[in-house]
């Protein structure tokens, strides 16, 4: 079932719902409006009853009161009407033909001890609407006084016609209603899906073609299918942006890689002819060999730490100066030459230790790398933020807003050993620790990168 179909029937159903109810409503208010105006008519008769002295008389017969001997002929009363004596005998008005039925409660009006009311009823099966009331005191041939009820009865056949015929007549609103709420929710819904009928299109275009570049022409306007059609090119072009990145994140580390697998198979291809070679010769082909080997090392472990980028993994508990203390001692061994000076206040954060300790390495690997023999790299952790300085040749001005770019050399950094991922990895721990790394001149020259993570 489609979803149009699925919309054209729930207003179909909700307009049915509705009809349905108000046609319920219109019934029961008609039905109880027909009873009260028959109830009406009846307790009109019983007044006509109290201010007319010889009404009873003209009813039951020619003596006073009702019980007396019956009359023949045909009722005086414009009613069905029946007396009824405390003590359960019933005498008809004259001429009518059949008893009207009594009950306890009918009893007990006529003996004065309840009050008057209405109920439905059949006389020879004909259903009709009753009043019993009170009218007082009799007697009986004998001198007795026995206390009396009038019961009158009014047939309903004119109520239940008028009642069928409305109900036929609301049962034809309530199809009408049903069948103009399925057309109306067929219209309704095929104007309102064209904008996702647009965005599946494009979206299925998409999926066949591959090419992100594509746009949906937006619906306009703050409604929820604008939001979806404005959102939908944005989810497009983050999918453009990440494509093209991915393609030359790909193309830049296959051009990083060529170079020294170029010269690894070029050293291969001379070792090969060995026995032509100085053992002075050889030995330096195989310190070129081991040195592009590591180089090679270096380039994988970084586009490996740059492919994982996020920290989807558990978080844990770090104790950031311990850290920082330990890789200080790393860049201890790996630079000799230059002192490292530092000053850790106790901090603690909430990160992956493995991924922390590759961007505090990486910068104090740079700030080695640039720093002169006898010079020092201070150090320093405080309030929740490292910095490192170098008293090197400093950033220059153009090269600043690239340093954390990936694979981004400076015109001097070409002649060092290295592949420029080592401060883009930087950047990628912070951003995915929810911080920030900044690269300046330091005062009295040199460059002071700081790292701040989020939760430090």
């Amino acid at each position: 079932m489609t979803f149009r179909l699925r919309l054209a029937i729930a207003a179909a159903v909700v307009v049915a719902a509705t009809v349905a109810i108000a046609s319920a409503v219109v019934y029961v208010v008609m039905r109880d409006q027909l009873q009260k105006s028959a109830d009406q008519q009846l307790v009109q008769q019983y007044a006509q009853v109290r201010t007319d002295p010889h009404f009873l008389d003209r009813a039951f017969g020619p003596d006073s009161g009702p019980f007396s001997a019956p009359a023949q002929g045909p009722s005086a009363a414009s009613m069905y009407m029946q007396a009824v004596r405390d003590d359960g005998k019933t005498q008809l008005a004259t001429g009518e033909p059949a008893k009207v039925p009594i009950n306890d409660n009918t009893l007990a009006v006529a003996a004065g001890k309840g009050r008057a009311f209405f109920t439905n009823g059949r006389v020879e099966g004909k259903a009709g609407r009753i009043y019993t009331v009170y009218i007082g005191t009799f007697p009986d041939p004998n001198g007795n006084q026995h206390g009396v009820a009038l019961q009158f009865f009014r047939p309903v056949d004119d109520i239940a016609h008028t009642l069928n015929r409305l109900r036929l007549i609301l049962l034809l609103v309530v199809a009408g209603g049903i069948a103009a709420g399925a057309a109306g929710g067929a219209l309704v819904s095929r104007a309102a899906l064209v904008p996702v009928r647009r965005l599946t299109s494009a979206a299925e275009r998409i999926a066949h073609t591959g090419d992100p570049s594509e746009r949906v022409a937006e619906a306009g306007g703050p409604d929820e299918l604008g939001r979806l059609g404005t959102a939908f090119n944005t989810m497009l072009a983050a999918l453009e942006e990440s494509i093209d990145a991915q393609r030359r994140f790909v193309a830049d580390a296959s051009h990083e890689l060529r170079t020294p697998l170029t010269s690894l198979q070029t050293n291969i291809e001379v070792l090969k002819q060995q026995e032509r070679l100085q053992p002075g010769q050889r030995n330096k082909l195989f310190a070129d060999l081991e040195r592009e080997a590591h180089e090679m090392r270096d380039l994988i472990t970084g586009l490996l730490e740059l492919a994982r980028g996020d920290v989807s993994v558990e978080q844990t508990p770090v104790q950031l100066d311990e850290l920082v203390e330990g890789a200080v001692e790393r860049a201890h061994s790996r630079f000799p030459k230059v002192k490292f000076s530092v000053e850790l206040a106790p901090t603690t954060i909430s990160g992956v230790p493995e991924r922390i300790e590759r961007a505090v390495w990486n910068l104090l690997e740079n700030a080695g790398k640039w720093s002169p023999e006898g010079s020092t790299v201070d150090v320093t952790l405080a309030d929740g933020e490292l910095r490192v300085r170098d008293h090197g040749p400093g950033i220059a001005p153009d090269d600043r807003a690239h340093v954390f770019d990936r694979f981004y050399r400076s015109a001097a950094a070409r002649s060092l050993p290295g592949s420029g991922l080592g401060l883009a990895i930087v950047r990628e721990v912070a951003e995915a620790h929810g911080g920030s790394v900044s690269a300046e001149d330091a005062p009295g020259g040199g460059a002071l990168l700081r790292l701040r993570l989020a939760n430090s």
